[in-house]
C-alpha cells in the first residue's frame, strides 16, 4: 500500500488495543491511518493469555470492560474473522477467612455496578471446575459473563472491521520519528516518508513508554517477564470456565483440550531495563523453569493432574506492566493532540474492546465517554519521570496482582521520594505515613507503646483508635496537619480574572483576599475540579488543589484558558508548605503566634490575610475540611520548621495534637464534604452533588459548563448525593450496594465512621432513571449491602455534623 501525506488520525501500534482504537475510530467515520512496524499482533497481543474478566473497583472500569464483552460477542458474526471468543464464565476461589471477605466485598461491588457474581460453596465450585481439589477452599465466586478469546483472533477480526469501515492499517511500517514543530506534533517519519496528522494515538504497548519520551511525554510503564505453561491436552472440556486462584497466585484457562496456567509471582523480572531491543516480533524470552517453579508448587495441590500431563510450552513473554497496575489511557498532558492506549498489566485483551471505544471518543470528541479517572494518564505526575522510580514501584504492583486488596493499604516501594521539611519532626512524633503522587504524608500517630506500623484488616483496624483521637482532639481542642503536599498554582496576569471567570463555575470577580471554593466544569456539566482560588492581587489568583490532582488539574486550567487572554499558570507546589490549624482553640493558639488580629470580626470565614509568624510571611487562609474553625497556613517551605514549633509551644496548653490524613478522613465524612475521584468527578454535576450553590447561574455570566447545568437544572437530575449512617459495628470502606424499597439504586462512593457521632457512614447517588427529587430521597427505607448482608440504613441531604455551620464561621 502506498502510503497517504497526510491522515487525520495516526495510530502507531496494530496490537489488540491499536486496532480496536482503529475500528472505533472508523465507525464514527473518522478518517485514520494505522502504522505498525512489523504485522499485527507482534509486539504482546500475540502471546498474551486472553482471560476476559470484567469486576474492578471503579464502575466505570467495570462499564469499560463489559464493553469489551459485549462487542467479542457479535464481532465474528459482524466481521467473519474467527475471534475465539467464549462466555465460560468464570470462578475467584477464597481459601481463607479473610479472602473470603474479600471476594464477598466484591460480590457486593459486582451487584452495585449491576454484574450477577454468585457466591458459591466449595462444592458448587467444583462441579463447574472438576480438575480442581476444593480442600482447602471455603468458598468461591462466580462471574457468568467472564470468559476468554484468542488476541490475535479477535485483533484480526477488528483490523478487519476496521478496514471495512475505511480505515487503512499499513504493516511493516517502523515510525522513525514524531515530527513537531514549536511545540506542537504535526506528523510522523517513516523510511517511506514523512505523514502530516492532526492528531497521533500511540498504542505500542512496552515501546510506548521511549517513543513518548522523544517528544518530552511521560508514559510510566516497564516491561516484565510474563510465564504461563500449555499443557498438553487431556480431556478438559472446551466450556470449562476461567479459574483465578489468588491465593496460590495463579490463573487457569482451557486450551485445545489442555490447561493454560500463569499467574504473578512477587519477585517478578524486569526486562529490557535498557530498552526493548528492536527487533522484537514474533519473539519469546527463554523459558525460566526455575522462576516459574514456584508457580508450579503453588498449582499442583490445586489441579493435582498437572503432575502426570505434559507441558507442551512454557511461554515466557514480555509485557508492559504499570505503578499502579492501571492501564494509561487519555490525552498526554505535556503536547496537545497527542494519544496514549497502553501499559494494560496483562489484561489488555479483557480491556482492549472498550479501551479502543474509550480512546476513539477522547481522540475524537476530545473527551472520554465517561469519567475514567483510575486510568487517566494524568493520575501520574513529577517521580513518574524517572524510569527507576517507576520500576520500583511497578515490581511491587506486579507482585501485589493477586495478593489482598486490603482497604487502604499502602505501597511500600520507593519509599520516602518526596518529603515534606517537616518529615523527620513528625516521624519523631510517631507519624505513620502514607504515600501519593511520591509525597509522604502523615496518616496518623502512635502513642508511645503503640506500634507505628499499619496493621491491615477487614476488620477495625490497629489505626482506628489512634485516628479516633485526632478526630476528638479537632472537635474538642485543635489538631495540626501537615498538608505540604497540596497542589499549588499561581494564575497571574492582567487577564487572568476574565480567565478564571470562564472556567470556574463560581464567581471569581471578588475583592482581594477573598477565598472562592469552585468546581471546574465540561461541556456536560461535570465536575473536572474542585479547588480553592484565593485572590491575592487585582491580576493574581493562587490555587489549591489536591495532592493526586496536581497534572490533572493544571492541566484542566492551562488547557481551557481563552485564546487570546494573556494569563499563565505556574506550578508553585514545591514553593510552599501549608500548615492546616484546626478545633476550637485554634485562634487561641493563632493568635499567640501572631500580631495579626486573627478574630471572627477582623479575620472571617472565606477571608485570605498575609501574617507573619516567627519571623514568616504566612498566607492565612480562613477555610476547613474538616468542619471545624481553623485556617490553612501557606508558606515558603524554608521556614516550615520554625512555624511548626512555634504552633506546638502556643498549642501545648490548648491540647494541640498532631493528626493526619486519616483523620481528615473521618471528619469529612461527618461534615458531609465531597471528595473528587469518588463522590464528585466528570460524570457528577454540582446539582447531583449538591453543590449547586457554588455555581453562579444568578448572574447572566456565561462559563464553561452553564448551558449544561442550565439545560438540567430545567428537566431535573436522575441521582442525587445523600449521606447515610448504620451502626457503627458495620464497617464500610465504599462501593456497598444501596437499596431504596427493596431496589437497587446505587452505590456508596466513599465510606468510613464517625467519631463523634459513634456511627458509620457512608456517602452514595440515590438513582433513578425517571428522575431524583429531595422527597424521593428521603421518603423511603434504605438497606445498605455490606459483605453481602443487608443492613439497615438512615438517609439524609444535610450535613450530619454542625449543619448550620456555627462552629466554621465561630
Amino acid at each position: 500500500m502506498t502510503l497517504p501525506s497526510s491522515s487525520k488520525i495516526i495510530i502507531i501500534g496494530g496490537g489488540i488495543v491499536g486496532c480496536s482504537t482503529a475500528y472505533h475510530l472508523a465507525q464514527m467515520g473518522q478518517e485514520v491511518l494505522l502504522l505498525e512496524k512489523a504485522a499485527l499482533t507482534s509486539g504482546s497481543t500475540w502471546h498474551a493469555a486472553g482471560l476476559v474478566g470484567q469486576l474492578r473497583s471503579n464502575a466505570n472500569i467495570t462499564q469499560l470492560l463489559g464493553y469489551s464483552i459485549s462487542l467479542y460477542d457479535r464481532l465474528e458474526a459482524e466481521t467473519g474473522q474467527a475471534t475465539g471468543w467464549k462466555m465460560n464464565g468464570g470462578l475467584r476461589l477464597a481459601c481463607n477467612k479473610e479472602r473470603w471477605t474479600e471476594v464477598k466485598r466484591q460480590a457486593t461491588t459486582a451487584h452495585s455496578f449491576g454484574l450477577d457474581m454468585q457466591l458459591l460453596t466449595p462444592k458448587e465450585a467444583q462441579e463447574l471446575w472438576p480438575l480442581m481439589d476444593i480442600s482447602d477452599v471455603v468458598g468461591a465466586a462466580y462471574l457468568p459473563t467472564d470468559g476468554q478469546a484468542s488476541p490475535s483472533d479477535i485483533t484480526q477480526a477488528l483490523a478487519k472491521g476496521a478496514r471495512a469501515a475505511g480505515a487503512k492499517l499499513v504493516e511493516n511500517t517502523p515510525v522513525l520519528e514524531i515530527l513537531t514543530e514549536r511545540g506542537r506534533m504535526t506528523g510522523v517519519r517513516t523510511a517511506e516518508g514523512e505523514i502530516a496528522c492532526e492528531k497521533l494515538v500511540l498504542c505500542c504497548g512496552q515501546w510506548t513508554r521511549e517513543l513518548a519520551a522523544t517528544i518530552g511525554v511521560t508514559v510510566p510503564l516497564i516491561s516484565v517477564e510474563h510465564q504461563y505453561m500449555i499443557t498438553e491436552a487431556f480431556g478438559v472440556p472446551s466450556n470449562l470456565p476461567t479459574l483465578r486462584d489468588p491465593d496460590r497466585l495463579t490463573y487457569y484457562k482451557e486450551e485445545v483440550g489442555g490447561l493454560v496456567m500463569g499467574g504473578y509471582e512477587p519477585n517478578g523480572i524486569p526486562w529490557a531495563v535498557d530498552g526493548v531491543p528492536d527487533p522484537f516480533d514474533y519473539q519469546l524470552l527463554d523459558s525460566n523453569f526455575d522462576h516459574f517453579e514456584q508457580l508450579m508448587e503453588l498449582s499442583l495441590p490445586r489441579v493435582p493432574d498437572l503432575e502426570k500431563v505434559g507441558v507442551k510450552q512454557l511461554v515466557n513473554g514480555p509485557e508492559s506492566f504499570t505503578p499502579d497496575g492501571n492501564f494509561i489511557l487519555g490525552e498526554a498532558p505535556e503536547m496537545e493532540n497527542v494519544f496514549v492506549g497502553a501499559g494494560f498489566n496483562a489484561f489488555g485483551i479483557a480491556a482492549g474492546g472498550g479501551a479502543g471505544m474509550a480512546l476513539a471518543e477522547w481522540v475524537a470528541k476530545g473527551e472520554p465517554p465517561y469519567d475514567l479517572w483510575p486510568v487517566d494518564i494524568r493520575r501520574f505526575g513529577r517521580p513518574h519521570t524517572d524510569t527507576d522510580w517507576v520500576r520500583t514501584r511497578t515490581l511491587e504492583a506486579y507482585g501485589k496482582h493477586y495478593t489482598m486488596a486490603w482497604p487502604s493499604e499502602e505501597h511500600d516501594s520507593g519509599r520516602p521520594c518526596r518529603r515534606s521539611p517537616l518529615y523527620d519532626r513528625l516521624k519523631a512524633s510517631g507519624a505513620v505515613f502514607g504515600e501519593k503522587l511520591g509525597w509522604e504524608r502523615p496518616n496518623w500517630f502512635a502513642d508511645a507503646g503503640e506500634e507505628a506500623r499499619d496493621i491491615y484488616t477487614f476488620e477495625r483496624p490497629n489505626w482506628h483508635g489512634p485516628v479516633g483521637r485526632e478526630h476528638t482532639a479537632a472537635r474538642e481542642a485543635a489538631v495540626l496537619f501537615d498538608q505540604t503536599s497540596f497542589a499549588k498554582f499561581i494564575l497571574k496576569g492582567p487577564d487572568a480574572e476574565a480567565a478564571l471567570s470562564w472556567i470556574a463555575a463560581n464567581r471569581v470577580d471578588k475583592p482581594v483576599g477573598s477565598i472562592i471554593y469552585t468546581q471546574m466544569l465540561n461541556d456536560r456539566g461535570g465536575i473536572e475540579c474542585d479547588l480553592t482560588c484565593v485572590r491575592t492581587t487585582i491580576d493574581e489568583y493562587y490555587i489549591v488543589t489536591g495532592t493526586g490532582f496536581a497534572t490533572h488539574d493544571f492541566d484542566w486550567i492551562r488547557r481551557n484558558i481563552p485564546d487570546g487572554l494573556n494569563a499563565q499558570l505556574v506550578d508553585v507546589t514545591s514553593s510552599n508548605s501549608v500548615l492546616s490549624l484546626f478545633g476550637p482553640k485554634a485562634r487561641d493558639i493563632l493568635s499567640a503566634c501572631t500580631r495579626a488580629d486573627v478574630g471572627n470580626e477582623a479575620f472571617p470565614f472565606a477571608q485570605a490575610h498575609r501574617i507573619g509568624i516567627a519571623g514568616c510571611p504566612v498566607l492565612a487562609l480562613r477555610i476547613t475540611y474538616v468542619g471545624e474553625l481553623g485556617w490553612e497556613l501557606h508558606l515558603p517551605t524554608e521556614y516550615a520548621q520554625t512555624v511548626y514549633d512555634a504552633l506546638h509551644r502556643a498549642g501545648e496548653q490548648h491540647g494541640l495534637r498532631n493528626a493526619g490524613y486519616r483523620a481528615i478522613e473521618t471528619l469529612r465524612l461527618e461534615k458531609g464534604y465531597r471528595a473528587w475521584g469518588s463522590d464528585i468527578g466528570p460524570d457528577h454535576t454540582p446539582d447531583e452533588a449538591g453543590l449547586g450553590w457554588a455555581v453562579k447561574m444568578k448572574t447572566n455570566a456565561d462559563f464553561k459548563g452553564r448551558a449544561a447545568v442550565q439545560a438540567q437544572r430545567e428537566s431535573g437530575v436522575k441521582k442525587m448525593l445523600a449521606t447515610f449512617t448504620t451502626d457503627g459495628d458495620v464497617i464500610l470502606s465504599g462501593r456497598e450496594t444501596i437499596y431504596r424499597n427493596g431496589e437497587r439504586c446505587g452505590w456508596l462512593s466513599s465510606g468510613g465512621y464517625g467519631h463523634t457521632l459513634g456511627k458509620s457512614i457512608g456517602i452514595g447517588y440515590v438513582r433513578h432513571p425517571d428522575g431524583v427529587t429531595k422527597d424521593h430521597v428521603l421518603s423511603a427505607d434504605y438497606e445498605l449491602e455490606v459483605g453481602t448482608e443487608r443492613v439497615r440504613a438512615e438517609v439524609t441531604l444535610a450535613p450530619l455534623y454542625d449543619p448550620k455551620m456555627e462552629r466554621v464561621k465561630s
